[in-house]
C-alpha cells in the first residue's frame, strides 16, 4: 500500500513541475500564436489579430498579466460602465474589462507557474475577442455564464420567500 501512495505521489509530482511556465516558454508560445512580438523576456508588445496586445510577467511574485486598451475612458457613453460590469459576470470569462490610467481594458491575469500552454494561448484570444466585442456583446468566448437578463427567481442576498415588488 505504500508503494502504491509513493508512486502516485511521485507521479503527481512530476506533473505539477512540468507545468511550471516560465518567460522563455512564454516567449515562444506567443512567437507561436502572433505576429510582430516586440519587447523582452517578460515584457512583450503582441500584434494579435491586428490589436496591440501587451504581456508583462514578475516571477517572483508568480504573476503574468496580458491586456489591452479599448478605449479611453472620457469616450464612455451612459451605461457603458454598468454593461462592463455585467459582463465580468456572465460573459467575459477569464478576461475582464478593467478601468487604468484613463482607458478601459481587456486583461487577463493568472499565476505564471501554474499557467498551461492551452491556457495562456486561450488567454490571448479572449484579451482580443472581450475588447473587439466592447459596445456590442461586451464577451470574451462564445460561453455565457446565465443570460444578464432580469431573472423571475431570487436575486442574491434574497430570500425565495420575499416577494418581488
Amino acid at each position: 500500500m505504500k508503494s502504491i501512495f509513493f508512486l502516485f505521489f511521485f507521479l503527481c509530482t512530476i506533473a505539477m513541475h512540468a507545468q511550471n511556465m516560465t518567460n522563455a516558454k512564454m516567449d515562444k508560445i506567443i512567437r507561436s500564436e502572433a505576429s510582430g512580438v516586440e519587447g523582452e523576456t517578460g515584457v512583450w508588445q503582441i500584434m494579435y489579430g491586428g490589436r496591440l496586445l501587451l504581456a508583462v510577467t514578475d516571477s517572483s511574485a508568480n504573476r503574468m498579466r496580458i491586456f489591452t486598451p479599448v478605449l479611453e475612458t472620457k469616450d464612455l457613453e451612459p451605461g457603458q460602465k454598468e454593461k462592463m460590469l455585467e459582463a465580468n459576470f456572465h460573459s467575459a470569462l477569464d478576461a475582464k474589462y478593467s478601468l487604468y490610467q484613463g482607458f478601459v481594458m481587456s486583461v487577463y491575469t493568472h499565476p505564471l507557474k501554474e499557467l498551461s500552454e492551452a491556457q495562456l494561448k486561450d488567454a490571448l484570444k479572449q484579451v482580443f475577442v472581450l475588447a473587439e466585442t466592447f459596445g456590442t456583446a461586451y464577451q470574451s468566448t462564445d460561453m455565457i455564464y446565465g443570460s444578464g437578463q432580469e431573472s423571475e427567481g431570487p436575486k442574491i442576498n434574497q430570500s425565495p420567500q420575499e416577494k418581488k415588488n
